[in-house]
């Protein structure tokens, strides 16, 4: 992916990140799935069967805004 333009100040200035998941039993780091949030009976996420894309995070030098993009399936 391209280095994007910040959509708050407008700056090119951005650095690579992505957003850790530290939660147990996670890999790490966390990815975008499809839908709306739906929970099961103990309350977690239902996610069978539902695509999970990677999150690139970008951080803008100039004012510390985030971009997420999901850009590719995980």
């Amino acid at each position: 992916m391209k280095q994007p333009r910040c959509s708050q100040c407008g700056s090119e200035d951005a650095e690579p990140g992505f957003v850790e998941d530290a939660g147990e039993h996670s890999r790490g780091y966390a990815r975008w799935i499809a839908g709306p949030l739906e929970r099961g009976i103990f309350g977690g996420a239902k996610r069978m069967g539902r695509q999970r894309w990677q999150i690139d995070a970008w951080r803008c030098r100039q004012c510390g805004h985030l971009e997420l993009f999901a850009s590719e399936p995980a």
